[in-house]
């Protein structure tokens, strides 16, 4: 019985201490900086894209996907602010600017997709004037298919729904804009 139990324990150990698919970020802290903030709709940033990196995917974890959101948005339907997808295994971190950088080997695979800035590029906060604090959600989900089979116009709704349908898991985090 002893035996057992010990068995069970160090069982229980090692499932408790097992790895989580995360997400963390070099550039990203509770608030945006102007290097963040999108360049337009009265907003002066430099609308860099956040250095992003990931760790832990999931078994069978066959592409990636990138999302930020702004939940917040006086829209009814909040903000997409940048989509990723058909990013391959192989990547497991974005430098920062990485959306600005056309010739980025990532791109040869992976898709910027449309955002409600009416681009295929990352767009940083720009909330409106004394609307307070917005919430910037950005998700990598890891995906148990090679590719969605979708292209740049595909709306960003488009793009959340087969992300979800997909998703074998997803890590966020959350930063803070207001102006």
């Amino acid at each position: 019985m002893k035996g057992k139990l010990l068995f069970l324990f160090l069982c229980w150990a090692v499932i408790g201490h097992a790895q989580t698919f995360s997400l963390s970020s070099e550039t990203l802290g509770g608030q945006f900086t102007k290097k963040g903030v999108f360049q337009g709709f009265g907003c002066t940033g430099e609308n860099e894209s956040p250095q992003l990196s990931w760790e832990n995917a999931p078994e069978g974890t066959q592409s990636f996907a990138i999302t930020m959101y702004d939940p917040d948005a006086p829209t009814g339907s909040g903000w997409w602010h940048w989509v990723v997808f058909n990013i391959p295994t192989t990547a497991t971190s974005l430098a920062a600017n990485a959306s600005a950088a056309s010739d980025h080997s990532l791109w040869k695979q992976a898709i910027q997709g449309k955002t409600d800035y009416g681009t295929t590029a990352y767009g940083g906060p720009c909330p409106p004037e004394g609307h307070g604090d917005h919430q910037y959600i950005i998700t990598v989900y890891a995906l148990k298919v090679d590719q969605l089979d979708l292209d740049a116009s595909a709306s960003p709704a488009l793009v959340g729904y087969y992300l979800n349908a997909n998703a074998l898991a997803k890590a966020s985090i959350v930063s803070y804009y207001k102006r």
